[in-house]
This record gives C-alpha cells, sequence and structure tokens, in this order.
C-alpha cells in the first residue's frame, strides 16, 4: 500500500489438514484438506448448506474442530480464540456485514485502525520505544482509513453514517475494517453478493491487488462463475467434503464440480 496505508505485513500460509466439524450427528465439515498460499486468491465455493460457513468459521476459530488441524504461518492455532487468529494475521469478513451504525463510515474504519495500533504486537528498543511506536500508529489512523477507503472504493461515502450507506457499500466497509488490522490472510464470505456488475469487477481487481502485496485471500462464494476470474485455486465443498480442486479451468469440467454446483451438462 502507498502513501498512509499501512505497511504490507508479512506473508503467510493458511493450511488445514483433516480438519472436520460434527454438529451432534450430522458431519458439516469432514476431513478438509485446503492450503492458501500467499499472493494467490484461493476460492471455496459450494451451494447452500455445503459446509462452506462451518468450514470458515474453523478457520477463524468460532467453531472447534472434532478432529484435524489448523495452522497459519506455521503456527498451530487449531485451539486459538478468534482473537488470538486475529493477532497472528488472520481477518475475516461475514455475509451480513455489521459496522456500527451510527458512525460514519471513516470512523469505522478509524476505530478498527486505532484498535490494532493499541493490540498489535510493535517492534521497539524497549517499552517506551514501543510506546511511542502505537502513539504514532494511533495518530496516524484518520489517514490510513481515508486511504483505505479509497483502495476499497468507497472513499465518496466516508462521511455518512455506516447505516445509512447501500448494501453494496457496506460490504466494501467490512474489507476496508478487515484490512485495518493489516492482516497476512483474509477470508472474505460471499463478497460480490448484492454487488452491481462494475463493483464486482472492481472488487475482483482489489482481491488480485492485494495477493499482490502478499496476502493470502480466501474467497468463499455460492456461485462458481463469480469466483473464476479471481482465483488461483478453487476447491467445491458438498456435504462438507471437498469433491473437486485444482486451478479454476480443470474444477469447472470436473464432473463432481459441476454436478454438487448442479451446473447444466
Amino acid at each position: 500500500m502507498r502513501g498512509a496505508d499501512p505497511e504490507p505485513a508479512e506473508s503467510a500460509e493458511l493450511r488445514a489438514d483433516g480438519l472436520t466439524v460434527r454438529f451432534g450427528a450430522v458431519t458439516a465439515v469432514d476431513a478438509v484438506d485446503l492450503v492458501a498460499h500467499p499472493g494467490e486468491v484461493t476460492g471455496l465455493v459450494g451451494a447452500p448448506g455445503a459446509g462452506k460457513t462451518a468450514l470458515s468459521d474453523a478457520l477463524t476459530g468460532l467453531l472447534r474442530p472434532a478432529a484435524g488441524t489448523v495452522r497459519l504461518a506455521g503456527a498451530d492455532v487449531t485451539a486459538a480464540p478468534p482473537r488470538a487468529r486475529a493477532r497472528r494475521g488472520l481477518a475475516r469478513t461475514f455475509a451480513e456485514p455489521a459496522p456500527f451504525g451510527s458512525l460514519t463510515v471513516r470512523d469505522n474504519v478509524r476505530a478498527a485502525v486505532e484498535i490494532h495500533a493499541r493490540t498489535r504486537p510493535v517492534a521497539g528498543r524497549g517499552p517506551a520505544d514501543r510506546r511511542a511506536r502505537r502513539r504514532a500508529l494511533r495518530r496516524a489512523a484518520a489517514a490510513t482509513a481515508d486511504a483505505l477507503l479509497d483502495r476499497a472504493g468507497i472513499a465518496a461515502w466516508a462521511g455518512v453514517r455506516a447505516a445509512a450507506v447501500p448494501a453494496d457499500a457496506a460490504r466494501l466497509l467490512d474489507i476496508a475494517r478487515a484490512l485495518a488490522t493489516r492482516p497476512r490472510v483474509l477470508l472474505l464470505d460471499d463478497p460480490s453478493a448484492g454487488l452491481p456488475a462494475a463493483g464486482a469487477r472492481a472488487l475482483e481487481v482489489l482481491l488480485r491487488d492485494l495477493a499482490a502485496d502478499g496476502l493470502a485471500v480466501v474467497l468463499a462464494d455460492r456461485e462458481l462463475e463469480r469466483v473464476l476470474g479471481v482465483c488461483d485455486t478453487l476447491y467445491v465443498l458438498d456435504r462438507g467434503r471437498v469433491v473437486a480442486a485444482g486451478p479454476p479451468a480443470r474444477v469447472r469440467a470436473d464432473p463432481a464440480a459441476r454436478a454438487a454446483l448442479a451446473m447444466p451438462g
């Protein structure tokens, strides 16, 4: 990122091995193996009920898996709570954005920047130096927030209360808030839903730019066609299992993927 943007965080890989999530007798995620590499966009695609949300929850710490492991930058975070994973650089957006509705769009992002400045590990020669660096980060929060809004394409909404912006701007605000934490891995849940065609194309450009910065971007979506043009690798889920994985063109032609997504032919 340039100018007042936060410096790019160190790259990290997100990996799941044999990840299984159960709700009583129901297996929602069944022995899933997945790798999201830095500098790439990895897609999770499946019809409603395929297990995308349960898998995302297990990756981010909202659900404790019954079996398997989650690793972030090589560290086993399977038992770590969401806050600990966030401190290690894992950020997530949700299918239903939940900004602070009474705050402006700018203040929503500024608050995220300031919270991260207070809680992130900061290098320094000693406690006093680290405190000074945190204060400097907080002072720069407004400029950083404006840079993130510009990057997300919603600078025009900066002074508007978040509760009053349209759904597409709210989704992009969610992404800007996530970027305020300087993530190494960014997991997005159905971010293009409700976006007009121009907005969806702009989102694709943003995600490719983020991957070029070294982020591992994980994109969950119910529609294969929406992610074909942006993903480097796709995983198709059906009834909690990965039924197809690989480059988008190969996955699109895979009979198991086509059947799982009810694609014609």
